[in-house]
């Protein structure tokens, strides 16, 4: 069975992105929306639960809400706004919505939500194992284990953490902050050369091999980039 796919309808992209880095590493498929039609047509194509912004632009998400419950959708919905008074979360509720969610919002609690109201719909949670080749090196994130020539390079889980987050994005300069708040999560206190500390620590582990060219580069001023050899 396939992976749960949520339709994450937002027009904030960071918003869009930390909801879906956290969903997808629960197991969750994600697909994405910036505005009212587009969550409509997501939303009419196959997604198993949506998570809608009130104020998208074009329809806004109470719209959308109303026109999928008049055309017979019964998707779960969690709502989500930037406003926290009663007669939103009212409107909202007696739109349709399943669950309602205030800005700012614990990406955790958002997924949590998700998970039960995909419980309480029948959908069976599943999650699909990950294995990321590139070469020599492969990342398994079901067993948690970094191999290169099919050796076990023995990593720790923060530095497994980081790599995988790298790795998921190819090509992709992510900068330290965004980093932090991936693998960290946001109640962490420490500072930026935290990074820095754990990338000197996989490149010995990993690019040290002879196997394996070098896959983590640094971005001066900004973050750090994998680049699959």
């Amino acid at each position: 069975m396939a992976a749960i796919r949520v339709l994450i309808a937002e027009d904030e992209a960071s918003i869009r992105e930390l909801l879906g880095h956290h969903l997808e590493r629960d197991g969750f498929r994600c697909q994405y929306a910036a505005d009212g039609q587009s969550a409509l047509r997501g939303a009419r194509g196959g997604a198993e639960v949506v998570i809608l912004d009130v104020g998208l632009p074009g329809v806004d998400g109470f719209e959308v809400l109303r026109i999928l419950r008049r055309e017979g959708k019964t998707v779960p919905v969690v709502m989500l706004t930037a406003r926290a008074e009663e007669i939103d979360r009212i409107i909202g509720l007696e739109s349709g919505a399943d669950d309602y969610v205030a800005k700012p919002f614990s990406p955790r609690e958002v997924v949590a939500r998700v998970r039960a109201l995909a419980r309480r719909s029948g959908i069976a949670l599943v999650r699909e194992p990950v294995v990321l080749r590139f070469g020599a090196l492969e990342i398994d994130e079901a067993g948690r284990e970094v191999r290169v020539d099919g050796v076990d390079v023995g990593l720790k889980p923060r530095e497994f953490a980081l790599l995988l987050e790298l790795a998921r994005n190819p090509g992709v300069a992510l900068s330290r902050p965004l980093l932090l708040e991936r693998v960290w999560g946001f109640d962490f206190e420490g500072d930026e050369r935290t990074v820095d500390v754990h990338i000197r620590r996989l490149r010995v582990k990993i690019q040290g091999r002879v196997s394996l060219p070098q896959v983590l580069h640094t971005v001066h001023g900004f973050g750090y980039k994998f680049l699959p050899p």
